[in-house]
């Protein structure tokens, strides 16, 4: 049922924020000369996907978690993205191809291996990774991987139709902050 309520969503943000994806597209043009940003992610089952975000660093960033990387790699138009969510958006291919859904725990870099051995061991890579999901509503990100998966883990434990669609609102009503560059 949830994945059947991820291409819906997914395809209606995707027609509905056409033009703002657009827009955005070009100003990410004039901004780093490459509006998006494709960064190996690890999925389901551990398997490895593109994960398609807005550009928001500047070119030759370091492929890092965003909390290790210097906020001064973040251009100004990036931090105006960020701050907005707007960076996310191009994900909604992602969730539409079945690589991601809409709420699930964010998906981690391959270098990322304290997360990737503590969502091993909880099984969190039996469900998709999501574009949202509880700990980001909480502003838990992933500088303290135990916190994190210890939030997830609640999370799929509590998941219904109705959780699924409280953690979609809340994120479109600008809970939370997502992941900060230090």
């Amino acid at each position: 049922m949830i994945r059947f309520f991820d291409v819906l969503g997914s395809s209606i943000g995707l027609i509905l924020l056409s033009p703002i994806l657009l827009l955005f597209t070009m100003f990410g043009f004039l901004d780093t000369g490459l509006p998006f940003y494709m960064q190996e992610r690890v999925g389901k089952k551990r398997k490895a996907f593109k994960l398609i975000k807005f550009r928001s660093m500047k070119k030759g960033t370091p492929s890092l978690a965003s909390h290790l990387i210097d906020s001064s790699k973040v251009t100004s138009y990036g931090k105006i993205i960020r701050r907005l969510k707007i960076d996310e958006l191009p994900q909604l291919i992602n969730v539409f191809l079945g690589n991601m859904s809409l709420v699930g725990a964010r998906p981690c870099l391959p270098n990322q291996k304290e997360l990737i051995m503590l969502r091993d061991k909880a099984g969190i890579f039996k469900f998709r990774p999501g574009i949202t999901g509880q700990a980001q509503i909480k502003n838990i990100d992933m500088s303290n991987p135990e916190r994190l998966v210890n939030e997830e883990i609640e999370m799929f434990k509590h998941l219904s139709t109705t959780k699924y669609f409280q953690i979609v609102l809340l994120t479109i009503s600008g809970k939370g902050r997502g992941d900060t560059a230090s």
